[in-house]
Formats: C-alpha cells, sequence, structure tokens
C-alpha cells in the first residue's frame, strides 16, 4: 500500500541513519520500526541498561579479620546500644 507520511526530521534522521547502517532499504527500517511499536505499546523504546556494580578495592586494618566481620559488626552493635543506654 502507497501512503504519505510525514515524518519528525529527528525521526527520519534516526530511520535513514539505521538504513545506512544496515545496508537495508528505508521503506523496510520505517516498516519493521512501526511493526515494533504497535506491537509493544505500552513498551519503552530503549532496553534498560543492566546495572553495574562498580568495585574498587578495600583494604581492611590490620586487626580486622575478613572471615570474621559479622563477629566485628555485632560488637559494633553492642557498644553502639551500649552506649546509648548510658546518655
Amino acid at each position: 500500500m502507497r501512503t504519505t507520511l510525514s515524518l519528525d526530521p529527528d525521526v527520519a534522521a534516526r530511520l535513514q541513519a539505521e538504513a545506512v547502517r544496515t545496508d537495508r532499504p528505508f521503506k523496510q527500517i520505517v516498516n519493521e520500526a512501526l511493526r515494533r511499536g504497535l506491537h509493544h505499546p505500552g513498551a519503552p523504546r530503549r532496553p534498560a541498561s543492566r546495572y553495574r556494580v562498580r568495585t574498587f578495592a578495600a583494604a581492611l586494618q590490620p586487626h580486622v579479620d575478613p572471615h570474621r566481620l559479622n563477629q566485628l559488626a555485632d560488637e559494633l552493635e553492642g557498644a553502639s546500644a551500649a552506649a546509648a543506654v548510658r546518655r
């Protein structure tokens, strides 16, 4: 079916860039984009980026045993509770 379609300049540019990038006809790119949009009308345009955890080297104090961090947390919590009672 032949039809006339008015595209916003930014949309036309993105479609044209995709046609050039993939070496496919503009018509095919437009049809695929419309099919995707009609198939998932409420879906976000781009997939969400993956959550990335930034790591860093943590230097523990010489007297802290990394295998007993839970014990250290308990001791710190107990010290904090005792200080609150004294107030």
